[in-house]
C-alpha cells in the first residue's frame, strides 16, 4: 500500500527565483512543478503539496526567436465576434510584464479547483524587492540548472 503524507505533516517551503533574462516558457515548466510539488518524493495528484514561489524582475524575462513580437495571446467576450489577442508587447506597455508569466504558468497547470489554488501560491513582481523577506525563502538558481534557461 502507498503511503500518503497527512495534511498536517505537510512542509511548505518559500522558493525565490530571479526572472532576469529567463527563457519564459523554461521558466513558467520549473514555476508549475514546484506549485504542484512534482519536484518532491511524496507527490500526489489528489493533494496540494506544492511550494510558494516568489518570481523578481518579472519585466525582464524574454522570449526566444520573434516570439516576443509574434505570439499571441487570445480571449473571447463572449459575444459574436468578440475574440481578442494581445502580444507580449503590449502586455509590456500597458505596464504588466508580470501577466506574461501568469498566463505561461496558468495555461501549463491543469484545469480544475485544485490549479486555481495553486496559483494563488505564485507571487511576481517588477524589480528585485519583494514583501516576503520574512518568510524563510530558498532561493533557486535557476541559471544553473541549464545552459538554455538563460540569454544574454
Amino acid at each position: 500500500m502507498t503511503p500518503f503524507i497527512k495534511h498536517k505533516e505537510l512542509n511548505k517551503k518559500w522558493v525565490l527565483i530571479n526572472g532576469a533574462n529567463a527563457v519564459v516558457g523554461r521558466l513558467a515548466a520549473t514555476i508549475s512543478k514546484i506549485l504542484r510539488g512534482k519536484n518532491k518524493a511524496q507527490f500526489n495528484t489528489h493533494e496540494d503539496n506544492g511550494d510558494f514561489v516568489v518570481v523578481t524582475n518579472a519585466e525582464k524575462i524574454v522570449f526566444t526567436g520573434k516570439k516576443h513580437k509574434d505570439k499571441k495571446y487570445y480571449r473571447h467576450t463572449g459575444h459574436p465576434g468578440g475574440i481578442k489577442f494581445e502580444t507580449p508587447s503590449i502586455f509590456k506597455s500597458k505596464g504588466k510584464p508580470e501577466e506574461i508569466l501568469r498566463l505561461a504558468v496558468k495555461r501549463m497547470m491543469p484545469l480544475g479547483p485544485m490549479s486555481k489554488k495553486q496559483m494563488t501560491k505564485l507571487k511576481i513582481y517588477k524589480g528585485d524587492k519583494h514583501p516576503h523577506d520574512s518568510q524563510k525563502i530558498i532561493a533557486l538558481d535557476f541559471a544553473k540548472a541549464n545552459k538554455k534557461n538563460y540569454r544574454n
